[in-house]
């Protein structure tokens, strides 16, 4: 989580593709589910935000980001799954650099982003689909738990289930990643 190859792939690769999926510069409120040490709240700074929210379930992690002293960015602990203190249809914007797959309330964190985005307010995530991580396992032995991850069919499902419409979608070697807009009337 806090290697340099990590922050390779979010500044390379994860970002470039939300960018290429539709995230761009626009004054909106923004949440990043899973914020870790603040790299990503570092590149979605450059997209200067009304408002910008971080949350990690580690402490430590959230200190790490804190330490960072990004303008107007707020960090705080908690659960993707129970997004306490964070009030229904206040983000205009929620991103997600690949963390639910550690999650086993993954779908219950996919329903909070649906709480508490405004309707028509978007989605970005990318996660690895479960074969990838099962692989990636057997190779690197990162010793992810047996149940982990999900198939990218079933996270699709479940983005309808709550309510979501996918705008756009890439699926390049075992990753989806998406950008996906609550639904109006929501």
């Amino acid at each position: 989580m806090n290697n340099p190859l990590r922050r390779f792939s979010q500044r390379f690769i994860e970002f470039p593709v939300f960018q290429k999926l539709g995230l761009q510069q626009m004054k909106c409120d923004i949440l990043e589910l899973g914020c870790g040490s603040g790299y990503g709240a570092a590149l979605l700074a450059r997209l200067r935000p009304f408002t910008y929210l971080g949350i990690d379930l580690m402490e430590e992690q959230v200190e790490l980001a804190r330490c960072r002293n990004l303008p107007g960015a707020v960090f705080m602990q908690g659960d993707a799954s129970h997004l306490v203190g964070v009030a229904d249809g206040s983000k205009d914007l929620v991103v997600i650099f690949g963390i639910l797959h550690h999650m086993p309330g993954w779908r219950d964190a996919i329903r909070e982003c649906a709480r508490v985005l405004v309707p028509g307010g978007s989605l970005f995530l990318e996660e690895p689909g479960k074969g990838f991580i099962r692989r990636w396992d057997r190779l690197f032995k990162w010793g992810h738990a047996a149940d982990a991850g999900f198939d990218l069919a079933e996270l699709e499902a479940e983005l309808a289930r709550n309510g979501f419409l996918i705008e756009k979608k890439l699926r390049a070697l075992g990753f989806g990643s998406y950008h996906a807009l609550k639904k109006e009337g929501l």
